[in-house]
């Protein structure tokens, strides 16, 4: 809604964009993509995908990536902000018949420069297991389709392990593999491990140990998307029924539950320290869900279309001891961020729960996340310690000014910004997505989404400041065949229980499951960008840099602030993309 208006501008391709940190430019001669580097023509065919590891290699260039595009799968040496991409020598190409590559993911852990283990996962139900360095095709799995003849939709190491992987399919089932293990002639037989809500976990029963070890059934429908929990312990599934469930890995119980607004959920991702967890789907929202309490703790709208990737940027992901650190955007602060960005992801956890138990409030959080969607725009999100830690400002003024700050949008409101409980301090600044925020402080930027933000589950006044947006998203679920008459609303206190209770979908509106609009904090994008010509599938955050791919194979390169001059001078005369933008 943020992104409304603006005419021509709208469908132009943005080919930069500025945050709190300075200036992410895309970087041309980084693009990889097929060898001709003409647009795929992306019909029918699965989302491409994009798989990066690091070799350790003594070179100082060790980063590789894997991509599919259509039947084809390509493994080339990553460069990143430093060199441009020589399309002409992929380490290794694939071409598939009768089936297309629709998910992959390398062993992290077993990964050296003579040797990387590569799981590729098909649309025919098969997974394959590669070297794309000794160019071996080692193993397939669920070769005659007898295990699952759906297709793959998410193919994952388990972390910690160097033989055991798990796999998701369009039918809704998990299969855990092990690669030492054969998969047999025959179709496997099952016997209950586990039933719990919207769940079941069969064994395999077999007189010699074969795959698969497990198999999950969760839900109803495709299972979209899962993700390992930073310590691998916790698994979060997200599927075409509309629901996130997180498992205990290990133990196969089920931890929580949430409904998306509607829709099914597309994907899924944990917050560096394990505490959060983000999904993206249908309802063309992202949805911010507490690991602990097990509870939406804000929504965000930018997209106009599916929400297809959501994830953390580790490195812009903050703890800081003291007050904010203010960012002038200059190349120093930020290479400075860089350089404990790495431990500052690392120990995110351990001064959270600091900061969890201290009743003042000494230490700022803030997360950055960002999300990719069908509408071709890429958004990033802050999440502050306003959405995370409500309670406690409330406690200071649960004063009639919130029925005042929930009734009134605040003077010069471009309708853009979220109501402010129990603070007469200045009004929220507007929230606009005409960067750069030359006006703004960073200390303002990093609480405006914070200010703007109405604390979930304890004001019964929150609500949106523009009561037109609140109507629209009804609007839309009247469309949708909700019936929301019958709906009684809920009281607020009842939105930190933990719901594991079976649910009608249409009753789940208003509940812990599913809160409505009105009762969680409404996140504006920092940013929000159209970036491609097709829908993008790609987000990923390294250290120098951003990546995002679209539909079309090609594979892009965004350079973070301060990382983008280190290569234009040296670079110029062998980009094929011409000159650095």
């Amino acid at each position: 809604m943020a992104t409304e208006g603006g005419g021509k501008e709208m469908n132009e391709i943005k080919t930069q964009f500025t945050t709190r940190e300075g200036l992410y430019k895309l970087l041309p001669h980084s693009e990889y993509s097929r060898p001709n580097r003409v647009p795929f023509n992306s019909q029918g065919s699965n989302p491409v995908r994009v798989s990066f590891v690091n070799l350790n290699d003594q070179s100082g260039n060790g980063d590789r990536l894997c991509f599919n595009v259509g039947r084809e799968l390509y493994f080339y040496i990553y460069k990143g902000v430093r060199k441009a991409a020589d399309l002409s020598k992929p380490i290794d190409k694939r071409i598939y018949k009768g089936t297309q590559p629709t998910c992959h993911d390398f062993n992290h852990l077993t990964a050296t420069a003579e040797s990387v283990s590569l799981l590729v996962g098909f649309s025919a139900g098969q997974v394959q297991l590669i070297d794309p360095i000794k160019k071996e095709t080692s193993k397939l799995f669920n070769e005659e389709r007898l295990i699952d003849k759906s297709r793959v939709t998410c193919v994952k190491w388990v972390p910690g392990s160097e033989s055991l992987f798990l796999v998701a399919h369009a039918s809704g089932s998990m299969y855990l593999y092990n690669v030492e293990h054969t998969c047999g002639t025959t179709a496997p037989h099952y016997q209950l491990l586990k039933q719990g809500e919207s769940f079941a976990v069969h064994t395999c029963k077999s007189k010699s140990t074969r795959n698969p070890l497990l198999k999950w059934t969760v839900g109803e429908g495709a299972l979209n998307e899962f993700a390992f929990s930073p310590d691998g312990k916790f698994l979060a599934c997200v599927s075409q029924d509309g629901f996130l469930r997180v498992f205990n890995f290990d133990s196969v119980e089920l931890h929580g539950t949430m409904r998306s607004y509607f829709g099914g959920l597309l994907c899924v991702c944990w917050s560096p320290d394990g505490k959060y967890i983000v999904t993206g789907g249908e309802d063309d929202l992202v949805t911010v869900w507490a690991f602990g309490d097990c509870r939406v703790i804000a929504r965000g709208h930018g997209h106009k279309s599916w929400v297809s990737v959501v994830a953390f940027d580790p490195y812009t992901t903050s703890v800081e001891e003291s007050d904010p650190m203010e960012f002038s955007g200059s190349d120093e602060d930020f290479q400075d961020l860089l350089h404990f960005g790495r431990d500052r992801a690392n120990s995110t956890q351990s001064r959270l729960s600091k900061r969890n138990s201290a009743e003042s409030r000494p230490v700022s959080v803030t997360y950055r996340f960002g999300s990719v969607g069908q509408d071709t725009q890429l958004c990033l999100w802050d999440l502050t310690e306003d959405i995370l830690f409500p309670h406690q400002p409330l406690s200071r003024a649960r004063t009639h000014t919130n029925v005042m700050n929930a009734t009134s949008p605040p003077a010069g409101s471009t309708g853009n910004s979220v109501t402010t409980p129990g603070s007469s301090a200045p009004p929220p600044l507007p929230r606009s997505n005409s960067l750069p925020h030359s006006t703004v402080s960073s200390a303002g930027s990093k609480s405006s989404v914070a200010d703007g933000a109405v604390a979930s589950g304890v004001s019964k006044f929150a609500t949106l400041s523009l009561h037109d947006r609140k109507d629209r998203h009804h609007e839309k679920d009247h469309k949708r065949n909700h019936s929301m008459g019958h709906i009684s609303s809920k009281s607020s206190d009842k939105l930190n229980l933990v719901t594991k209770t079976k649910t009608d979908p249409a009753k789940t509106l208003g509940t812990p499951l599913c809160p409505r609009m009105e009762d969680v904090p409404l996140l504006e994008p920092l940013i929000c960008k159209k970036i491609a010509h097709e829908r993008l599938t790609v987000l990923i955050f390294l250290e120098d840099c951003l990546v995002t791919a679209c539909q079309e194979g090609f594979i892009c390169t965004w350079g973070r602030p301060g990382k983008v001059g280190l290569l234009s001078s040296q670079n110029q005369a062998s980009s094929p993309g011409g000159t650095v933008v």
